[in-house]
């Protein structure tokens, strides 16, 4: 008896500009791990991205419009990464298992006056 496929990662590439997904039982394959791996570089560029933005944008710093026009393309590139990183694992959290007492949950994490 075979199961069937249950769960869609999407990944950290695309093909032709379209997301690419991948359809499994929930077991770890070569291709999750991968993908798992990708999302971490992707992360770390993301990082190394980011601090040698912040000078770069320093009041005291003096460039040029390519140069920052360089920064901002890398910057853009690496937002898109991490934030198709965020939805992936977003799509993979299990839903909330709630009850009709939640409601009331809701009301409690309110401000009171």
């Amino acid at each position: 008896m075979t199961s069937s496929p249950s769960h869609l990662r999407l990944l950290p590439w695309s093909h032709d500009g379209k997301p690419a997904h991948l359809v499994t039982d929930g077991t770890e394959t070569f291709l999750s791990r991968l993908a798992d791996n990708m999302e971490a570089q992707q992360i770390e560029t993301a990082t190394v991205i980011r601090s040698l933005a912040k000078p770069m944008v320093e009041d005291t710093a003096n460039l040029t419009a390519p140069e920052l026009r360089w920064i901002a393309t890398r910057l853009i590139e690496s937002l898109g990464d991490v934030l198709n990183i965020c939805e992936s694992r977003g799509q993979r959290l299990p839903d909330y298992q709630g009850t009709a007492d939640d409601d009331t949950a809701d009301d409690e994490s309110e401000p009171r006056s």
